[in-house]
């Protein structure tokens, strides 16, 4: 049975709560650990754990990762308002970093895929303390910008990748060090949470009603205007988001319906501040995804969440 660890930034974009649901509901893979980035004091873990319960996982190790007080981020990293997006008041689960560092060391130790759909701080950390231990590591990284998107969709721009350039240091030591495969930005924005699926995923139980509700609060907090949606005309009318973080757990999952990945040789360098990827055939062969079946994701994802697994 693979087992996967999953390395998260959960509670912002609601797009790592999708990818939590579709993991759990994903049949014959072992959940080892969940370390969270970016925190606030563990209120991420805190979030994930509620999250876990909700499904009937509590059992799942989770750890509070790098927080966002040691100051290594570009900018800020915000949380939406609780009261928005949650329930009720979700309590905080702070662990020490060493104990998230620790638990992400040992999934790679025992051969679990580690998928990293936040900032790359948890792996730089970890590399430093260990040195070499990226290089053996099953790793899928949600980010990267390689190439531009195809035409009809949203004209993303390497300074968008957040969770590469929110924090370039670890970046650019999780690229030099390790032998990832990139699920990039522009292949994952051909991906959409559309209003019509809300229905069949708060029917599932109670982390889709969980996952249904923070969809309409997203779409009332980060609303299109029209004239947007009619630039994009291979998106949906009624997208509400990117489904950017499931897409990389799938793809490091086996899924594969429209998927091509190719070995291209990437250069890194940053520039003004900023990491880019730069093609380059004498620089480190990197396992790119350079094109996927959007719309097939987006009916596979309501499909797993939903308990009807293909």
């Amino acid at each position: 049975m693979p087992k996967l660890h999953l390395d998260t930034d959960l509670g912002g974009d609601i797009d790592d709560l999708c990818a939590l649901a579709m993991v759990l509901a994903w049949p014959e893979v072992e959940l080892v650990g969940v370390t969270t980035v970016a925190e606030h004091g563990g209120k991420r873990a805190g979030y994930v754990r509620y999250a876990l319960e909700l499904a009937g996982r509590g059992g799942v190790p989770v750890a509070a990762g790098a927080d966002a007080s040691l100051g290594c981020y570009r900018s800020w990293p915000m949380l939406p308002e609780e009261a928005d997006y949650w329930p009720n008041q979700i309590p905080a689960f702070p662990t020490p970093l060493d104990e998230a560092l620790s638990l992400l060391e040992g999934s790679i130790e025992e051969g679990a895929i580690v998928v990293a759909i936040g900032p790359f701080t948890n792996l730089a950390l970890l590399e430093r303390r260990k040195p070499g231990i990226l290089e053996r590591a099953n790793l899928f990284l949600m980010g990267g910008f390689v190439f531009p998107t195809r035409e009809g969709y949203p004209p993303m721009t390497n300074e968008m990748d957040y969770n590469v350039q929110v924090d370039v240091e670890s970046s650019l030591v999780v690229f030099e060090r390790s032998n990832p495969t990139l699920v990039p930005l522009s292949v994952t924005v051909e991906t959409s949470l559309r209003r019509a699926q809300l229905s069949q995923i708060r029917k599932s139980g109670a982390l889709g009603e969980l996952i249904a509700s923070q969809a309409e609060a997203f779409a009332r907090d980060e609303a299109t205007p029209p004239h947007k949606r009619k630039a994009w005309p291979a998106l949906p009318d009624d997208t509400i988001n990117f489904q950017h973080d499931p897409l990389a757990c799938a793809i490091a999952l086996g899924w594969s319906e429209g998927v091509r990945t190719e070995e291209i040789s990437l250069r890194f360098k940053v520039e003004n501040g900023y990491l880019r990827e730069i093609v380059d055939p004498t620089g480190k062969p990197t396992s790119v995804v350079t094109r996927v079946d959007g719309k097939a994701f987006s009916n596979f994802w309501v499909c797993a969440v939903s308990g009807n697994h293909p």
